[in-house]
């Protein structure tokens, strides 16, 4: 139960600066970052499974940052850092971790109430406030004082040292103090985490990227729900040049970030498309593109055992994302294919795209397999039979093997 402490603003003459923390004060003071997580807790029975996940999760993105452990508490985790800790990139990091609701940089400490009393006045030195509120949650019941007792003498502890005031509604700065375990945590800024589930806690599939602004934000919103994502890029060199493969490979090392290791499959799809001009009508060319890429793309994800293929499909956005054509498409498909952006408006993709940070290489020039050979009137209500007609003139069994086997896989690591 969270308490607040109620008390008259201490009166300016009272001031004195802040004593630092003594070392017969404070017992195992170490500095690291308190982490909340929300969706987890839901959990019940697999709770465990999520929190072991997210602990892996949170060791690989920061362990070569100077974090020693994270340890495991009541309803929170905390990220305990070495001596040579780079504090900064600690915190970039984490803001990546899927699963990670708000998280705190905090100092862990002995239950003792002049320890806590102590690294109050030490938290609030040098805040340019005027005023504050103390917040205590107390999930270890052993401790001896209650909340709002705990809460009265910090808080008069700290109305003795600064000319400042309590403000129960909208102070400048919340003091927090958890007493969980075997431990007292303190902290007052809070930082925003991305939410969702840790990446692993769901299967594994496969994802289209093209390179363009859509499917690395689709690989982002799948990846939020835990998904460990596979990507394949389908290029068509000799025919273009190699600015898609490297947007790609840019864009899956910055998407790597949020699931740390990643494998990209980059496939060659010229000579599957020079057949496809040579056998089919024009209109029917990107229809029958896709339907091969997802022929291919179900049998890497066979080899990964993965259980879906992912696209940046938004309805309606191009003539091959028509409803009807959609539906041709995926008759070819016997995992789920999902379209996280479907029915998003183009310009709150974009606008998760900036924030993403791949805009920038998704907008750079470069051409993509499907804009080769492109027909100026694409069907947009193309017929089944009519589709099944073009393939039957192609030996797609003997095209998508040979083209397998030039696949190149490039794994990526953070």
């Amino acid at each position: 139960m969270t308490q607040n402490f109620t008390a008259t603003p201490a009166p300016a003459a009272r001031v004195n600066p802040p004593p630092p923390i003594a070392a017969n004060d404070l017992k195992s003071v170490v500095n690291g970052v308190v982490i909340h997580y929300h969706e987890i807790a839901l959990k019940l029975g697999n709770r465990r499974f999520f929190e072991m996940q997210l602990r892996r999760n949170i060791l690989r993105a920061t362990n070569h940052l100077g974090v020693k452990d994270v340890l495991r508490l009541s309803g929170r985790m905390l990220c305990l850092f070495s001596s040579s800790v780079d504090e900064e990139k600690v915190i970039a990091a984490l803001q990546k971790v899927f699963g990670i609701a708000y998280f705190a940089p905090a100092v862990k400490l002995a239950q003792e109430v002049p320890a806590i009393k102590a690294v109050a006045l030490n938290l609030l030195a040098g805040k340019k406030i005027t005023s504050f509120k103390v917040e205590t949650k107390r999930s270890q019941k052993h401790f001896p004082i209650t909340s709002p007792q705990l809460n009265a003498e910090v808080g008069e502890h700290i109305l003795n040292h600064f000319p400042i005031r309590v403000d129960l509604h909208q102070p400048e700065v919340i003091l927090r103090i958890e007493i969980v375990d075997n431990y007292a945590l303190m902290y007052t800024d809070r930082l925003e985490g991305p939410g969702g589930l840790p990446v692993g806690t769901s299967e594994r599939a496969v994802c289209l990227i093209s390179g363009g602004i859509d499917s690395p934000v689709a690989a982002y919103k799948m990846m939020k729900r835990g998904i460990k994502l596979i990507f394949v890029h389908f290029h068509s060199a000799p025919f273009t040049n190699a600015a898609s493969q490297r947007n790609v490979e840019r864009l899956v090392e910055l998407l790597n970030s949020y699931q740390f290791r990643s494998k990209l499959y980059l496939v060659p799809f010229a000579e599957i498309q020079q057949h496809i001009v040579a056998k089919a009508a024009p209109s029917y060319r990107v229809l029958l593109y896709r339907r091969v890429m997802l022929r291919m793309a179900e049998i890497i994800a066979a080899q990964n055992h993965a259980y879906a293929l992912v696209t940046g499909e938004n309805v309606a956005q191009v003539a091959s994302q028509t409803l009807v054509n959609m539906n041709v498409i995926n008759q070819v498909a016997t995992l789920p294919v999902l379209r996280p952006l479907a029915g998003d408006d183009k310009q709150e993709i974009i606008a998760m795209a900036r924030r993403l940070g791949t805009f920038e290489i998704s907008t750079e020039p470069f051409e993509d397999c499907c804009s080769l050979f492109v027909p100026p009137h694409p069907e947009t209500r193309a017929k089944l039979p009519i589709v099944q007609e073009f393939e039957n003139k192609l030996d797609l069994p003997a095209l998508v093997a040979q083209t397998l086997q030039k696949t190149e896989l490039k794994l990526i690591r953070i």
